[in-house]
């Protein structure tokens, strides 16, 4: 069974750093962290992935941006939005995001 590939995007790098490894942790996920959209989308294009976490300090314009930019490309991508809360919540907000009604 392959893992589910996780697009996690922030703009402060420890709280990116966390957030991944927090998520690699699980034997099923596979989580690639980005700072800026440039590197977002650009990790997008490269790889195919099933879930993408907004995190902290996103823009609202940049949010805009990516989403166009990824549901045109994916329109089965799955994108939400992480607010923080430690590794219990991070992984009920990916399980909900994966199994929940889209």
């Amino acid at each position: 069974m392959s893992k589910t590939e996780i697009l996690v995007i922030c703009r402060h790098q420890g709280i990116l750093e966390t957030v991944v490894r927090l998520i690699n942790n699980n034997p099923d996920w596979h989580a690639t962290g980005a700072a800026t959209d440039e590197e977002a989308i650009a990790a997008f294009m490269a790889l195919s992935f099933t879930l993408v976490l907004l995190g902290s300090g996103i823009e609202q314009e940049s949010e805009n941006k990516i989403r166009a930019e990824f549901v045109a490309r994916d329109p089965s991508v799955i994108i939400v939005q992480h607010y923080g809360g430690g590794s219990g919540l991070l992984a009920a907000e990916i399980y909900q995001a994966l199994n929940g009604p889209h």
